[in-house]
């Protein structure tokens, strides 16, 4: 078992940007509240991949789980500490109105789909494109200092690609058979001196996450627990949330918990097999790793993992960098006030930039 190396946080970036240039495997992130840097390093360019979760690295995986799991192996493991910055004021954004029409067919035809009660929410979301000037590592030290309470990360894979992010998302933590995981839905705009006020809608959502979460688990646990929903800050954006934790059975392989739990209703719909289907068939992009999950696989210990939803990320191809943006909708949803949550939520990742 490696244990993590100790090294200086400038010796840490220079072997990010020597992976980058020689096209090596890594994935660098640092856990939510936490100060420490973690860097995992595969020493060849091969494409590995996870089969049932046991394997020991950092996991990437897909949107959709008939699509493999790709794992960075942990050749030799660095940390470092992260001293925080105030982050720069960011200027004033530009958000400019591309796209605009076909979201709001999108949104439509989510909301028809729900009237003929084949789903009872769909979360329908978009790509957007746009220049970028910095590294890969600049703009991931620029997200260290925003988000200091998210899971921040950069990946990269020369077969894969280079992603970044910082999520507010848990999947699934276990260790010694307890699992945590939550219940996150809704969304307000945070606004300076001003508690958020949910309406019936962003209440009903969380609420039906909460129960579908249950649900899955109820027959993988000897007890569970899911608390009341409580608001929680990420960045500008309020949401819902309700923390969930139990105690697996004796005999259970944890890949049953993580495909009872992924792709979650708040990135894809309730139920979910009919929410993935209507979405790929009618978002006019593939999402690949946005709204997959990451993390640690079995690094501190066997059987001990931590895993993020793959949420405010992005994919970073030479000069430009793909976000994507999304939302939640429900029968009541109105397609211009869907369009402007994703205008805000876009906010988050381009103040990065």
């Amino acid at each position: 078992m490696h244990y993590p190396e100790n090294r200086e946080l400038q010796e840490v970036f220079e072997r990010i940007e020597s992976c980058l240039e020689n096209g090596l495997p890594f994935a660098i992130y640092r856990k939510p509240d936490h100060k420490e840097l973690l860097a995992v390093f595969q020493s060849d360019q091969e494409l590995v991949v996870s089969t049932d979760f046991t394997e020991r690295g950092f996991v990437f995986a897909p949107f959709d789980k008939e699509n493999e799991a790709v794992l960075i192996q942990p050749d030799e493991i660095w940390k470092g500490e992260f001293i925080l910055d105030k982050p720069p004021i960011n200027s004033e954004i530009s958000l400019d109105e591309t796209g605009k029409e076909d979201h709001l067919n999108l949104v439509k035809s989510g909301i028809q789909e729900i009237e003929k009660g084949r789903l009872q929410k769909v979360v329908l979301s978009r790509k957007i494109e746009v220049p970028i000037t910095k590294n890969p590592a600049q703009i991931f030290k620029t997200l260290l200092h925003h988000y200091p309470n998210a899971f921040g990360y950069l990946f990269h894979h020369p077969k894969v690609g280079t992603w970044c992010g910082a999520t507010p998302e848990t999947l699934v933590k276990v260790k010694d058979r307890k699992l945590q995981t939550m219940s996150l839905a809704a969304t307000l705009t945070f606004v300076e001196n001003e508690d958020p006020k949910w309406g019936s809608k962003e209440i009903e959502e969380q609420q039906m996450v909460s129960e579908y979460i249950g649900d899955k688990l109820a027959h993988t646990m000897e007890r569970l627990e899911i608390d009341e929903a409580e608001s929680v800050r990420a960045g500008n954006l309020w949401h819902l949330r309700s923390e969930v934790r139990g105690t697996m059975l004796a005999d259970l392989k944890v890949k049953k918990v993580i495909n009872a739990l992924h792709p979650t209703p708040a990135v894809c719909g309730i139920p979910t097999g009919e929410a993935q289907q209507f979405i790929q068939a009618n978002e006019n992009y593939q999402r690949t790793f946005y709204t997959g999950f990451l993390g640690e696989l079995n690094l501190s210990s066997q059987g001990e993992l931590s895993l993020f939803v793959n949420l405010r990320c992005m994919q970073l191809e030479d000069d430009k960098a793909s976000i994507f943006v999304g939302g939640g909708i429900m029968g009541a949803s109105d397609p211009e006030s869907e369009w402007i949550e994703t205008q805000n939520k876009s906010k988050t990742m381009l103040s990065i930039l």
